[in-house]
C-alpha cells in the first residue's frame, strides 16, 4: 500500500507498485552491469534500442510543453526536453561510439517490440491524459535510471576499470543526471499539489506500474537480444 503520509509522489508510487518497481530496478540486466557479468552483445543491443527510446521520450517532453497550463509547467517540461536533446543524447552517442556503434547505424536500427510498446504507451498516456498523467508515465525512466545508477555506483567494483559498464553507471550516478532526476521529482510534487486527489491516486498508480513493467520488459529485450 502507498505511504499516504509521504509528501513525495514518486515514493508513494514506487511503494504502491513495489513488485513492478523491484522487477525493474533489480533486473538481471541491471545486476549484470553492476558486477560486469552482463554479456556485451546484450549491452550493445540495449544501447541501440535506448537511442531510439530517447528520441521518443524527447517527443514526450515536447508534448509536455504543449500540455503545460502555465509558463512554470512549460519551462519545467522544456528543461526535461533539453536534458534529453542537449545532454543525454550526446552522452549516449558518445557511449555508443565507445562500443563501436556509429550514430548512422543507430539511426538505421529497427525498433524492437519492447521499444515500441513502452514509448507508445507513454505518448498515448500523455495524449489522453493531463500533464500529471504524462509525468507519472515518464518517471520510472527519468527517476529510475538515477536510482539504479546511484545504487550500482555504491556496489563494490562497479566503477573499477575492469567493469566494461562503469561509464554507463557513472553517467547515471553523476551529479548532472541526479539533478535531472531531482527536478523530475520536484515537478511531480508540484503537479500533485495542484491536481492530485485521493480518488485519482489509483489511476496514477496503474500508469506507474505499467510503465515500470514496460521498463523491465525493455531490460528483457536487451538481455535476450529479441526484436
Amino acid at each position: 500500500m502507498p505511504n499516504d503520509q509521504s509528501n513525495d509522489l514518486f515514493d508513494r508510487l514506487a511503494s504502491g507498485a513495489a513488485a513492478e518497481w523491484s522487477r525493474y530496478v533489480d533486473h538481471a540486466f541491471v545486476r549484470g552491469m553492476g558486477d560486469g557479468s552482463l554479456p556485451e552483445p546484450a549491452f550493445r543491443h540495449y544501447l541501440a534500442q535506448d537511442y531510439l527510446f530517447l528520441t521518443h521520450f524527447a517527443r514526450a517532453y515536447a508534448l509536455a510543453v504543449y500540455k503545460g497550463r502555465n509558463l512554470a509547467d512549460m519551462r519545467a517540461s522544456l528543461n526535461g526536453l533539453k536534458a534529453i536533446l542537449d545532454v543525454e543524447m550526446d552522452l549516449h552517442v558518445s557511449l555508443c561510439a565507445g562500443w563501436g556503434i556509429a550514430e548512422d547505424e543507430l539511426e538505421r536500427t529497427p525498433e524492437s517490440k519492447a521499444t515500441m510498446a513502452y514509448t507508445r504507451y507513454v505518448l498515448e498516456t500523455g495524449l489522453r491524459g493531463d500533464l500529471l498523467d504524462l509525468h507519472v508515465a515518464l518517471s520510472p525512466c527519468v527517476i529510475g535510471y538515477a536510482e539504479i545508477g546511484k545504487r550500482l555506483a555504491a556496489t563494490p567494483g562497479a566503477l573499477d576499470d575492469a567493469n566494461p559498464y562503469r561509464v554507463w553507471i557513472a553517467e547515471y550516478a553523476g551529479e548532472a543526471y541526479q539533478s535531472v532526476a531531482a527536478s523530475a521529482r520536484a515537478t511531480l510534487n508540484r503537479l500533485a499539489a495542484d491536481s492530485l486527489t485521493p480518488a485519482r491516486f489509483p489511476r496514477l498508480l496503474t500508469i506507474f506500474a505499467q510503465a515500470s513493467r514496460l521498463e523491465a520488459d525493455f531490460w528483457d529485450m536487451g538481455l535476450t537480444l529479441t526484436d
